[in-house]
Formats: structure tokens, sequence, C-alpha cells
């Protein structure tokens, strides 16, 4: 609902940062009642295979001794970074292929962004250093429970959680100081920080700087770091006389490699580039590989 006012968007703008709305509406990904059909048993079903596999890994992880080293604590907080990740976006987009009005709350719109932006920094880091933990472990082996104890694990993964506390927490502050006056609908089905940049009749240049600082650091950096780790682990595995030993070597990275390198392929494309270059109506498609279709994939 936009609230009415007296004064022009300029005036507020000139006045402060005011928000105009009291809720967002969002445009969703289609129309088309057959597409809303399809699109909805789709996704209901990923989601519910996603969090059948992700708890029951964290189950399993948790139960079994032998599952007790740092690549399943690793693995097991990857599974619970995913389980929040897809229920952060997912459950409010399947009940929005059912109504005819998607509305969410400004305060809704808040928690969502800022759990999105958590849980996708987390996510981010975490792929990064499960990479280093794969290294460690095919390419010197005789110090890996040395260089990756239980201490040193567990200080890791507090590490990228007090990390992408900050970086949610930055930019849903950033994001949600914009004035919101001339339309309350974001094209998207749930609410990102660039529709939300687009939306807003603010100026929106410190919001791209922030972004595009943290787009740099979680994206680039962090992908230049796996990639570094692979080449090493790879010329390594080549080096592995066994056929069986290359096998098992190539098969404990792969599941790995092939989620970063859709997860990190995306939100790299989507955040680390000018908000002109933005075409909403095709990034929420792009956008649906790392929020909905990548859970599983990890």
């Amino acid at each position: 609902v936009v609230q009415s006012a007296d004064n022009t968007c300029a005036d507020k703008m000139v006045g402060g940062n005011h928000t105009l709305v009291t809720e967002f509406v969002l445009s969703g990904l289609t129309e088309s009642p057959k597409m809303k059909a399809i699109c909805f048993l789709l996704f209901l079903v990923k989601y519910l295979i996603s969090l059948v596999a992700n708890l029951g890994m964290i189950m399993l992880i948790r139960v079994d001794p032998r599952l007790h080293t740092p690549m399943y604590y690793f693995l097991s907080n990857l599974a619970f970074v995913d389980f929040c990740y897809s229920s952060t976006i997912t459950p409010k987009m399947l009940v929005d292929f059912l109504t005819e009005r998607r509305a969410i709350s400004f305060g809704g719109c808040i928690a969502q962004l800022f759990c999105f932006v958590l849980t996708a920094s987390v996510e981010c880091l975490l792929l990064a250093v499960m990479a280093y933990d794969r290294y460690v472990a095919i390419c010197n082996p005789p110090l890996y429970m040395v260089i990756m104890s239980r201490r040193v694990c567990a200080q890791l993964v507090a590490g990228l959680y007090l990390i992408g506390f900050v970086h949610a927490l930055a930019q849903t502050i950033s994001t949600f100081q914009l004035s919101f006056c001339s339309s309350n609908v974001i094209n998207h089905y749930f609410c990102d920080i660039p529709p939300l940049i687009q939306l807003s009749c603010s100026d929106t240049y410190s919001n791209e700087i922030v972004l595009y600082t943290f787009g740099t650091f979680h994206g680039i950096i962090t992908s230049l770091e796996i990639l570094v780790s692979y080449i090493y682990i790879i010329s390594t595995i080549l080096r592995i006389r066994s056929t069986g030993g290359r096998r098992k070597a190539f098969s404990t990275c792969a599941s790995h490699l092939t989620a970063a390198m859709i997860f990190y392929g995306t939100t790299v494309f989507m955040y680390v580039r000018p908000i002109s270059s933005y075409s909403l109506d095709r990034d929420k498609v792009i956008s649906v590989f790392y929020t909905v279709m990548n859970a599983s994939i990890s």
C-alpha cells in the first residue's frame, strides 16, 4: 500500500530518506495460470526434495561417528545453510503461485532480504573453505588432521557466520534507507537488492558501491581461491598412479565443484555489474538457479 503524501518524491528526498510504502507487491516469475501451476508443482517437489536431502544429511552426519571428519563437518553446515537459504525464498514463492495479489509487508521484505543475504554470504564463503579443505586433504594428507583440527574448523565456521551477519546487516540497512515513493511493485519473486535499488526514487550511488564492494569480495576473491585450490588438486590427482585412487579423489570433489560453478557463475553475473545493465525480467529467471535449484546440488 503506497501511503499518500502532500509533498512530491523530490521533496521527500530533500527532507531525508522517508519510506512511503507499508508493503510491496512482487511481480513473480509468470502471469500465465498454466505456467503458475507447472512452476508450483516443479518448485514444490524441488523444495521437498531439498528439505529431505539436507535435513537427512545433517542427521546422518550427526549420528554416524565415521562421518565426524572436517569434510563432513563442513558438508553438514552447507546442508543447514542450504535448508535456511531455500526456506527463505521458496515457501513465499509457492504461496504467490496460488494467489492473485503477491504482497509482502515492509517488515517481511526486510526480514527476507536480511536472511537471503546472510545465508547466501555464508554459503559463498563455505564453498571456498570446503575447497581449501579438499586441497589440504588431497595435496597434504599427512598434515590434514593437524591443519584442519576440530577447533580450527569450528573457528572457521563461526567466522563465516560473523562475516555473513555483518554483510547482511550492511546491505539491509543500506537498501532500506532508500525512499520508495513512485511504486511499490518489485519486479521479482522475492526481495532482492537490485530490484529494490531500481524501484527507489533516492540517489542509489552509495548502495551500488556497497553492493559491488561486498559482491567483489564474496564473488570474485572467493571464486579465485576455489580456482587456485582446484588447480593444485587436479594436478595432484593426475599424478596418482592408481586409476581407482584418481576416481575416488575426483568423486570427493565433483559435487562441490559443480555447486560452486553454478552458484558463483550466477551470483557474480547478477551482482558484480552496474545496476543500469540489469534486465529484471531476464535476471529473475537466472536467479532461480542459485536461489531454488542449487540447494540440492550442493
